[in-house]
């Protein structure tokens, strides 16, 4: 059989179309790739991704112009859920093809609003444009973007870990590591692990993972398990103010874990306490406090949970 006319030459058709925007062009490579093999399951994946996709944009006649990139960046959440339902995640052409047709699909209208004039200062478009232009593996763009958005918000999570996953990508492995280790500090909920794409941060999310955590647990848990791993071992010293803030954050979550004594959501607060310690050590050992101060913290941080304590002794 001609290779072109075979199951995998038609699916690797509709990949290359995607990837320049020729949604019509794909749709039909997978319809006669499926006549070929009905029960072909990489097929079947692609089609229904596909379809979910082209179902979504086909509503943007709906969404006023402005607002239309900002739809389609919206959808990757629902678009996971579809993916958990119809699992499993392992057609990764499928999916790099899928990601580079949508964001190039959102990365025009982007464009489009960020013209030449006052909206090259909006930090929330330049986040985006920069997310786009990582999905569609322009990674000399993006960097431009994303630390433009960065410099407008020093204190988002989540600019911060997109950021920090382009360097990653960029192999940029110090800067990223000192990224991620700020993002998950300030926001870890924030964070929606599935837009990043670093093996540096999917290593660690599989760690986590296999620890047993989920959900908002998982993303709390990530920065401690990113210390004890060496993945955030990045480090700089804190300002006056912010070991200030530092200490009083602390204090206020020593104090709600103690009055809500195992009621709902101290599962959450241990590990965002536990990451506080973590920090205040660091700057301990950065600054030669007295010896004292950090076994003190050690203590508290084995009470908090005893097998972190061991796993950071070791």
């Amino acid at each position: 059989m001609d290779t072109e006319k075979s199951v995998e030459g038609l699916m690797q058709k509709a990949y290359l179309s995607l990837k320049t925007s020729d949604a019509e062009g794909a749709q039909l490579a997978l319809n006669e790739a499926l006549k070929l093999d009905f029960e072909h399951p990489e097929v079947a994946y692609a089609l229904k991704c596909l379809s979910w996709w082209l179902e979504r944009l086909n509503k943007l006649k709906d969404v006023p112009g402005l607002d239309c990139g900002g739809y389609i960046l919206s959808q990757w959440k629902h678009f996971y859920r579809f993916l958990d339902r119809i699992g499993p995640w392992e057609y990764d052409s499928c999916l790099y093809a899928v990601r580079h047709f949508v964001f190039s699909q959102a990365l025009g209208f982007f464009e489009d609003v960020l013209g030449d004039g006052e909206n090259q200062h909006d930090p929330g478009l330049l986040l985006q444009v920069g997310r786009c232009y990582k999905g569609v593996g322009n990674f000399e763009e993006s960097i431009k973007y994303l630390e433009q958005a960065a410099r407008f918000r020093r204190e988002d999570g989540e600019t911060l870990s997109e950021l920090a996953d382009l360097n990653a990508l960029l192999e940029e492995t110090r800067a990223a590591k000192a990224l991620f280790r700020e993002a998950f500090f300030i926001d870890p909920q924030g964070i929606e692990i599935r837009n990043l794409e670093s093996e540096l941060i999917l290593r660690l999310a599989d760690r986590v993972r296999e620890a047993g955590y989920s959900g908002q647990e998982f993303l709390e848990w990530m920065p401690v398990y990113g210390a004890l791993y060496g993945v955030f071992s990045v480090k700089r010293e804190l300002k006056l103010a912010e070991i200030g803030k530092l200490k009083q954050s602390i204090f206020t979550l020593e104090n709600e874990i103690r009055g809500r004594n195992g009621e709902a959501g101290i599962n959450l607060l241990i590990p965002r306490l536990i990451n506080r310690y973590l920090w205040l050590i660091d700057h301990y050992e950065n600054t030669r406090a007295d010896p004292a101060l950090i076994e003190e913290t050690m203590l508290k941080i084995k009470l908090a949970d005893p097998a972190v304590y061991e796993q950071y002794r070791n």
